[in-house]
């Protein structure tokens, strides 16, 4: 079951932090990154976070959460995750049409590393083009990724 969650709440909050440490450590050893900024977030930072999440619940767990940013033509998926415990499930697809299916708007955007093959070949599944690339300060080579709806 997918549903809105109250990131504000400190319950929930924490609940996210968990997810994304155990998810995003992850990712840091498939890019190799030593300096991973998903990873310094706190609880702190996403309680106060300007976003909308969304959890993918089994029983009260999370499993996924996905958080977007809605801008004027369009909603940035800020971030994806899923515990590595349910990885290759088809949560991840679930998430993200389940965020396109909700939303009405011009396009979508997401980004990850440009060496996270597992993200990168769900994105391009899903029908979202390779947008752009780019090198960020802490070392990552990046890549955002493009979904027309309209």
């Amino acid at each position: 079951m997918i549903l809105k969650i109250n990131h504000k709440s400190n319950i929930n909050s924490i609940k996210v932090f968990e997810l994304f440490q155990s998810s995003y450590i992850v990712e840091a050893r498939i890019l190799n990154a030593i300096n991973f900024p998903p990873l310094q977030r706190s609880v702190y930072d996403i309680r106060n976070s300007n976003t909308i999440f969304y959890s993918y619940l089994i029983k009260e767990l999370f499993v996924s959460v996905i958080e977007i940013k809605k801008h004027k033509n369009y909603i940035h998926i800020q971030s994806l995750v899923v515990h590595p415990h349910f990885f290759r499930k088809g949560i991840a697809s679930k998430m993200i049409d389940f965020i396109i299916s909700s939303y009405k708007t011009k396009y979508f955007t997401i980004e990850t590393g440009v060496d996270n093959y597992p993200a990168r070949n769900l994105y391009e599944k899903l029908n979202f083009l390779e947008f752009k690339q780019w090198d960020t300060s802490h070392g990552i080579r990046k890549v955002q990724y493009k979904f027309n709806c309209l």
